[in-house]
């Protein structure tokens, strides 16, 4: 489901955790999100991602994943409505997770660490939430959502959520770009040329240490480049890491 909202401008700023060893099912994100829907007190989730490229006009928030058993559009539609448009200029300026609270007598929603929260205007909703941004770089940008009556997570647990939502993600944009090219296996020399690179060697530097001549270096990292579909030696090192086949 997409619903479209503009964003203010482009992402920049970068995380960089722990690589995934390999591509995970939607079953085993479902099962990761419901572990930390339970530990937040939570009743649903949902997992935003960032499309779109070029004019801010062009970018629109997906809903990837949610625990929704009825009524999928019209809660999206609802959330979007009151918190996308904030959202999204958020995800471009702060890192900080977000928190509000819903309609009713019975909505509580606070974190106990304030410093570490930004908070959003009440808004006529049937859940308060939190929702943890996560910022990839040019793709993978979005949120995890969680959403309930009663929120109210210390600070401590809030960094451990965040981590785990940045984790998520990261796992999530792995296993969709090896399903793109799982024909395109790097070699074994392909890659360690992409390692060394990575590791801050030139070409030079890399040809003496494997016994191989500047111009056979170079059409290895050209051939994973263009087997990674990166546009660059740069972009190969960074998807080569996302995809888990060097450090």
């Amino acid at each position: 489901m997409d619903i479209q909202l503009s964003a203010p401008g482009a992402m920049e700023t970068e995380i960089r955790l722990a690589r995934p060893q390999k591509a995970a099912r939607a079953s085993d994100f479902v099962s990761r999100l419901q572990v930390m829907q339970t530990i937040l007190g939570a009743e649903h989730f949902a997992v935003l991602r960032l499309s779109g490229h070029g004019l801010p006009s062009a970018r629109k928030l997906t809903l990837s994943l949610h625990n929704w058993a009825h009524e999928v559009d019209v809660n999206a539609r609802a959330l979007m409505e009151a918190y996308g448009p904030a959202m999204l200029a958020h995800l471009e300026a702060s890192m900080l997770p977000l928190l509000w609270e819903g309609a009713g007598e019975n909505q509580f929603a606070e974190s106990g660490a304030e410093p570490f929260t930004a908070r959003l205007p009440a808004r006529l909703l049937p859940w308060s939430g939190m929702a943890f941004p996560v910022r990839l770089g040019a793709h993978g940008n979005g949120y995890v959502v969680f959403l309930g009556t009663f929120i109210a997570p210390s600070s401590d647990l809030i960094v451990d959520m965040h981590m785990k939502s940045c984790q998520l993600l990261i796992d999530m944009l792995a296993g969709e770009e090896k399903k793109l090219t799982p024909a395109e296996a790097l070699s074994e020399r392909e890659i360690a040329c992409l390692q060394m690179a990575g590791d801050g060697c030139i070409s030079e530097a890399i040809a003496e240490k494997m016994g191989l001549s500047v111009h056979t270096v170079n059409a290895y990292l050209g051939t994973a480049t263009t087997k990674l579909d990166a546009v660059n030696r740069i972009q190969a090192i960074a998807k080569a890491i996302r995809l888990g086949y060097i450090t």
